[in-house]
């Protein structure tokens, strides 16, 4: 029995399902969760002291990889000072300051994770505008508020219902699902109910039904809709910000939303999440407005300083296109093995974030993902999993890149999957 295991057997007496956040217990493709042990730049290593190529990146936030000297010392030296204050600090306005000015926001509230952030964003958007119907859609994961924990409904113009126990219906009585990418439905649903809507909240490249960017076109017409009838656009840009380029998917896809969530980079790998925007809209947060939003660890000096040391080191020249030709790299080689064998396989990517999939073509919507073979995709991970590369848990996650991922890494990662695809 190899110690994860053992760990496993031990955590499932004391944790619910073994784990602090539920696709860390392999569910998804089955078998027993690795447990971890360290990191150290492109790699993991497990309870046993297994390597791992790691394309996980904690969920998105390790860019510059694991344990980058750099940033443990600034992590180091700050927490030597305090580790939490439940008051405010220069460092808050430092961090704030650049994320202003980067991202082109008048006012931005840190909290301490994406959550906090997406689900105060709709609270806030509610208050400002009077109204309280929000659009999210299917496929896209905006944290585990309560209104965000749903599916769609039976039609189109249908309410969703709770996807979670514990939520009661009333409470996403006013949250409406729809079709990511689907510009038309859309637009009908604006026609008949604009004057009714709070918000339209969406991943702007979706990353929790796997790698799915936007038509073209797509996010624009959000964006007019939302100008239109006096709507609040939210771009949760969580997993996206600081990861698909310097400014993120408003800046690469030269859209600009009224308010944008963040997390995941903007913490450097430490619990950290923000929410900004308008200062109309900022304005009507407490204590300025009757918008309440408050938290003990927000803006945490040791996080602040993690995320702060991380935006420093991503704003080198020439970085992002570094990532992102890294990415391709992998995405490519990925494909091109998979082809050689006749495997039904494709894969999409942008800046330091991919995603892959068992079929033909890459996919546009939730639908079409559902399309994919799950289990062919299971008997892969497994697979990889054995040969010492480490993907995310799920057919429907997206994978990450960071910036100390060699050629040889790539290579040996693209390697190992034409040995496995030339066995099936």
């Amino acid at each position: 029995m190899t110690r994860s295991e053992q760990l496993f057997a031990e955590a499932q007496n004391y944790i619910p399902g073994g784990v602090n956040s539920p696709v860390r217990a392999f569910r998804a493709v089955g078998g027993t969760p690795i447990f971890f042990e360290r990191g150290a730049g492109a790699y993991l290593y497990d309870a046993d002291g297994k390597r791992y190529i790691d394309y996980v990146g904690s969920w998105g936030p390790l860019i510059l990889g694991h344990a980058h000297p750099q940033v443990v010392r600034a992590v180091q030296e700050r927490a030597a000072m305090g580790l939490s204050f439940g008051a405010p600090t220069e460092l808050e306005v430092g961090l704030a300051k650049r994320l202003c000015g980067t991202l082109d926001l008048d006012m931005v509230r840190l909290t301490s994770s994406g959550t906090e952030a997406t689900m105060t964003a709709i609270r806030l958007a509610r208050g400002y505008t009077g109204r309280n119907v929000i659009i999210k859609f299917e496929g896209c994961y905006h944290g585990h508020g309560d209104a965000l924990l749903v599916k769609a409904g039976s039609g189109a113009l249908t309410f969703g219902n709770p996807s979670s126990a514990g939520v009661p219906p009333e409470v996403v009585a006013h949250t409406l699902v729809q079709d990511f990418n689907d510009a038309e439905q859309i637009k009908e649903t604006f026609a008949r109910m604009g004057d009714k809507i709070a918000c339209v909240i969406i991943e702007p490249v979706a990353g929790n039904m796997n790698f799915v960017a936007p038509k073209p076109g797509y996010l624009q017409t959000l964006r007019e809709l939302c100008t239109q009838h006096g709507a609040v656009l939210i771009f949760d840009e969580v997993m996206t910000g600081f990861r698909l380029g310097p400014t993120g998917a408003q800046g690469v896809f030269g859209i600009k939303p009224d308010l944008v969530t963040l997390g995941k980079v903007i913490g450097g790998g430490m619990p950290m999440g923000a929410f900004g925007g308008k200062r109309e809209i900022m304005g009507k947060i407490a204590p300025l407005g009757p918008v309440y939003q408050a938290g003990t660890l927000s803006g945490n000096p040791v996080a602040v300083t993690a995320g702060l040391e991380t935006l420093k080191l991503i704003s080198a020249p020439g970085f992002f296109e570094a990532l992102a030709a890294k990415t391709k790299r992998l995405v490519d080689g990925l494909v091109a093995a998979a082809r050689k064998h006749g495997i039904a396989f494709s894969g999409a990517h942008l800046g330091g974030m991919f995603g892959v999939f068992f079929r033909a073509n890459a996919p546009t919507s939730y639908a079409e993902v559902m399309q994919s073979d799950k289990e062919r995709f299971n008997r892969f991970f497994h697979a990889m999993l054995q040969e010492g590369v480490y993907l995310a848990p799920s057919a429907y996650e997206a994978g990450f890149v960071s910036s100390v991922h060699s050629d040889a890494d790539i290579d040996a990662t693209i390697a190992i999957a034409e040995k496995i695809f030339a066995g099936y």
